[in-house]
């Protein structure tokens, strides 16, 4: 996705939300100021990695389930939190999608074994970014939802479940398979406000099957 075509549906999710666009733009600096010395790679580089058929994990309390009845081909795309479950499953993934925002130990895992990780900057997420992003010895790209920079990019999505499902459309994959997405049924999280979180899954769900583009398949469990 383009951010032309991003850019109207970030500012109905602004509007939504109550979230500062000066805010969000702010912590892409803070991002690429912490990421100095990190393996930076374009996302074209990063999107040759992805196939004609992709999984992306997401992280409700279905997805071990959801793994036992879909597998796991393609592309391998995390989001978030799901990585330490998919690794106790035995599941390396080829890509991680982040905010930093959840358990963190299994992203830094992941990446020290070669996984590309997407490091997302959202206004609320400045403090973690200094303090974790410069930790990630794999490959690295930097994400925004606002405008994209000279090593920011912006392919569209508001959580890192839905970003990661852009990050595959955008560069050509065809079929994905989408484990552990459960919109009604999200993961408990310490400190989350269930309201909240229940409006992020709603944009998450229009991002990913309203916008979906014609000629791709999701597949769910």
């Amino acid at each position: 996705m383009l951010f032309s075509e991003w850019e109207p549906v970030y500012e109905e999710i602004l509007a939504d939300m109550g979230y500062s666009r000066a805010d969000d733009e702010g912590s892409v600096r803070v991002l690429e100021m912490a990421t100095l010395n990190c393996d930076l790679i374009s996302g074209e580089e990063a999107g040759e990695l992805i196939g004609d058929v992709c999984t992306v994990f997401g992280n409700s309390p279905g997805l071990e389930k959801d793994v036992g009845k879909l597998g796991a081909e393609g592309t391998l795309i995390a989001s978030g939190s799901s990585v330490g479950r998919l690794l106790a499953l035995g599941i390396m993934p080829d890509m991680v999608v982040t905010d930093m925002d959840g358990d963190i130990g299994p992203q830094l895992e992941a990446s020290s074994e070669g996984a590309v990780t997407f490091l997302h900057a959202h206004g609320d997420n400045r403090e973690l970014s200094s303090r974790y992003a410069g930790l990630f010895r794999g490959p690295v790209v930097l994400t925004t939802q606002s405008v994209p920079t000279l090593i920011s990019y912006d392919y569209g999505g508001f959580t890192d479940g839905d970003r990661a499902v852009c990050i595959a459309r955008h560069f050509g994959c065809r079929r994905i398979l989408l484990p552990g997405f459960d919109y009604s049924h999200p993961m408990s999280k310490e400190g989350s406000d269930p309201a909240v979180k229940a409006r992020k899954l709603g944009w998450a769900k229009r991002i990913i099957e309203d916008m979906n583009p014609p000629g791709i398949e999701l597949v769910y469990r």
